[in-house]
């Protein structure tokens, strides 16, 4: 393992302090350690478009507005071969939200989940996209 010394201005070391406190770290390196991975992922993901993956695709939406459930059924069907399973959850009268899991090569995830979110009828859209091959580099 090895040793690193990083300066942190005091507004970004209060915003550390809060956020280990929040997520319950033990100190300071485990969750530079762990912002670290996720940085690193995130990267790999961005530099890798053909990698293959995993993802959990999140959106909500008013399902009385008008084609909404039906441009959203569509679009999954129209890449069934991305759609490993969607759950679909009633959060009061109006409002729904999915939870699709997706799994392709990262360019065809995000690109389907980009054009899904960025439909007017979706409200709040967000991907999670995980590499499932492991590359060095």
């Amino acid at each position: 393992m090895q040793r690193v010394t990083v300066t942190l201005d005091d507004d970004l070391m209060a915003e550390l302090d809060k956020l280990m406190e929040e997520r319950g770290y033990g100190n300071r390196s485990e969750a530079i350690r762990d912002m670290t991975r996720a940085g690193l992922a995130r990267k790999r993901v961005e530099a890798l478009p053909d990698t293959p993956c995993v993802a959990a695709l999140v959106y909500t939406f008013d399902h009385h507005a008008r084609e909404a459930s039906n441009k959203v059924t569509a679009a999954h069907h129209d890449h069934h071969d991305l759609t490993v399973s969607s759950l679909h959850i009633h959060l009061d009268h109006d409002q729904c939200m999915e939870v699709s899991i997706l799994k392709g090569n990262v360019n065809e995830v995000r690109h389907f989940a980009d054009h899904l979110v960025s439909d007017r009828k979706v409200k709040n859209g967000e991907v999670v996209i995980i590499p499932t091959e492991t590359t060095t580099s």
